[in-house]
């Protein structure tokens, strides 16, 4: 695959395509048609998502309506009450929180979320841009399943310009209202089996969704480019270990692909490693290995580093990508990412095209971590031990959050 042929294939999809949606459905019938082109056969495989669309969503701060998005899949209601800014999650800050709508910095995942709950938050507000930007966007965002655990509360997501001019001003009440039908959606992921000489094999994934003001060309479309371009090389090659691509949806929705592929625990038990690739290919940044694996793995991608002229960083961690749910379940992951300084590309906005990525170094990218997979996949036996160390098991109940992070 030459980078001519790789930026065609950002081109193809710039567009929104978030998890559940028929944009998802298109770009996956589409990667379904390259595989085709390839000789190779794959599969769309669905599962359900939790879906819901907005009949209404405002916010009034002080009798003047603020621009917002509504929170998905977070209930429906009208609530009106006394405005506060949480600005740290100190105790003495949070039990400020009682009877009011409390607005937040950055995400809400899980113990900030039921912090608000404990503490007796009727409603919550969010923020996300940059005040510094000309654009006024607003993400999309949904209350999570796994988030919520069936308690709800109405929220809404502003623009970061209107959070700083509700501090600045001094709001003092706040109203939500909130519609929304929810009900079960269909995301999916693609899959494409090529047989090796043995029935262990190696799963090797991607996700190709966007978020919802995103184009998705650096995260991660340039990850599921990487997974074709991975394909094409063994096609007609013979391997000892069988390879499986998992082009995973719904990632940006909480890796919902690869957490619904990971419970077939049974087809896992012949998985020998999962090699998972998430924004790779861009112009500037360093390229770098998180290894959710023994230690002895990241010396391992340092030296083929140094033998075949790429630098590589390599940590011994939790990536947060579609490589987690794999390692959780006992399957040695390593996730692979060009990083991007800020300053010359961010993600999950608009300003993720495919202006960020460079064919050529996708072609490089590509070449190494084809290089990496195929010394795994022809191994007389995969060098990876099948263990995850203790101290990514800790990582892993942090990040999935079974515990919470006292540091």
């Amino acid at each position: 695959m030459n980078p001519k042929e790789i930026m065609q294939i950002f081109a193809d999809n710039a567009y929104v395509r978030t998890g559940g949606s028929q944009e998802e459905l298109r770009c996956a019938e589409y990667i379904r048609e390259k595989c085709a082109q390839m000789g190779l056969q794959a599969q769309i495989m669905p599962f359900p998502v939790d879906m819901a669309t907005i009949q209404e969503a405002t916010l009034t701060v002080d009798g003047q309506e603020v621009t917002c998005k509504g929170y998905l899949c977070a209930g429906s209601a009208e609530v009106e009450a006394p405005f506060y800014y949480l600005r740290d999650t100190s105790a003495v800050s949070l039990a400020q929180c009682k009877g009011k709508i409390v607005m937040i910095d950055g995400y809400l995942g899980y113990w900030k979320y039921h912090d608000l709950l404990d503490n007796g938050a009727v409603g919550f507000i969010t923020y996300d841009g940059n005040i510094n930007y000309a654009d006024e966007d607003i993400d999309q965002r949904e209350l999570r399943s796994y988030v919520s655990k069936g308690e709800k509360i109405p929220g809404v997501n502003i623009n970061a310009k209107a959070a700083m001019e509700l501090i600045r001003k001094g709001s003092k009440n706040a109203k939500i209202t909130l519609k929304q039908e929810e009900y079960t959606g269909e995301s999916r992921n693609v899959i494409l089996d090529m047989p090796g000489e043995v029935d262990e094999y190696i799963i090797l994934t991607a996700h190709y969704d966007s978020t919802s003001l995103s184009q998705g060309a650096y995260d991660n479309m340039s990850g599921s480019v990487g997974l074709l371009g991975i394909a094409e090389s063994f096609v007609g090659k013979p391997h000892r270990y069988g390879l499986r691509f998992i082009w995973c949806g719904s990632e940006e929705r909480g890796l919902l692909g690869a957490k619904a592929y990971c419970q077939d625990e049974e087809a896992l038990k012949k998985a020998v490693l999962n090699i998972n690739l998430d924004m790779i290919g861009c112009i500037m940044g360093d390229f770098a290995a998180t290894c959710s694996t023994e230690e002895a793995l990241m010396h391992y991608i340092q030296y083929m580093g140094l033998e075949l002229g790429m630098g590589v960083r390599t940590r011994q961690d939790v990536h947060s990508s579609d490589s987690t749910p794999f390692a959780d379940k006992g399957v040695p992951a390593v996730t692979f990412v060009r990083r991007s300084p800020p300053n010359t590309g961010t993600i999950h906005n608009s300003y993720d095209t495919m202006a960020l990525v460079s064919g050529e170094q996708m072609a490089a990218d590509i070449a190494f971590i084809t290089a990496f997979t195929g010394r795994m996949a022809n191994a007389v036996c995969c060098p990876v031990k099948r263990v995850i160390p203790d101290c990514v098991k800790e990582k892993l109940d942090i990040y999935l959050c079974r515990k919470r992070d006292k540091s």
